[in-house]
């Protein structure tokens, strides 16, 4: 019923699934209504310690987070008092592990980004075709991996074309728009795929995972002392839109931020870039260096 009810999207259904069910194989000799925080605190210490993952090591503290939040969300909307599944929520009290922000520097350069693009083009036009959405849309994987043909649109005065991200973080829905260049290149690519889309109308019917593998490789034959991921290519379209004039709003809207805070991470690295407060100093003392 939770599942049922939960607005957000296929993956984070699965993902959520997934966790829960995980926690339940922990607590087998319990219903989830008996559980106390005594239980939840000692799943996260163990995840943390590394106890109940495949290779006997210690998670991350992101994923020891993706763990809980979906136990926490259960919890949550089971106690309240219109649901009263549950008499109490035993994860109220229970802190979830600090998350380092580390992603501050996961951006390419704009050289580095010529170096991606030449680099996927000599593995296929299809590869080139899937970095280059990337870097001037911004889509998370999944979205990307989700697109169908009939998700693009023109604007009412047919001037341009836009995409219609149909499920993103969170089940929710976005428009963005396609620069001329990317969609004709994506015209293009529509004739001359031979493969059988019979069952199949998304943009580029691969798995997230053959996605992935497709930016690592050509990561590893760039050599750019930096191992990216498709990720990496959603921070950079952020980046260089603030580096270029973009608005702040803008690149919310783009990048499908629920709040403001998360996107304003970029900007502090693009006024880092453009100026940073040694440099300041640096200006005032110019005349004794």
């Amino acid at each position: 019923m939770f599942l049922a009810t939960c607005s957000r999207s296929k993956y984070t259904i699965r993902n959520y699934k997934q966790a829960i069910e995980r926690f339940r194989q922990f607590v087998s000799r319990k219903s989830l209504s008996e559980v106390t925080w005594q239980e939840i605190e000692v799943y996260k210490i163990g995840l943390m310690r590394g106890y109940y993952s495949h290779n006997k090591k210690p998670l991350a503290s992101a994923t020891v987070a993706s763990f809980l939040a979906p136990l926490r969300s259960l919890y949550k909307w089971g106690s309240d008092p219109n649901i009263a599944l549950f008499k109490m929520n035993p994860t109220s009290c229970v802190r979830m592990p600090s998350i380092p922000v580390n992603s501050k520097n996961h951006y390419l350069t704009k050289q580095e980004v010529g170096s991606l693009l030449n680099q996927l083009k000599k593995q296929s036009d299809r590869d080139y075709l899937i970095g280059l959405t990337f870097i001037l849309t911004g889509l998370r994987l999944s979205e990307l991996n989700s697109i169908e043909w009939n998700h693009f649109s023109k604007d009412a005065m047919e001037a341009s074309m836009w995409l219609t991200v149909m499920d993103g973080k969170g089940g929710k829905q976005r428009t963005i728009k396609v620069p001329q260049p990317l969609w004709e290149l994506l015209l293009q690519h529509l004739k001359s795929d031979k493969s059988d889309k019979k069952n199949d109308q998304r943009l580029f019917p691969l798995s997230g995972r053959q996605i992935e593998r497709i930016i690592q490789q050509a990561s590893r034959q760039c050599d750019l002392g930096k191992s990216f991921t498709p990720h990496w290519l959603r921070h950079t379209n952020a980046t260089l839109a603030l580096l270029y004039g973009a608005s702040l709003q803008q690149v919310q809207e783009n990048l499908g931020h629920s709040h403001i805070n998360t996107t304003q991470r970029y900007l502090h690295t693009v006024e880092q870039l453009k100026k940073a407060a040694p440099d300041f100093v640096h200006e005032s003392l110019t005349e004794f260096l």
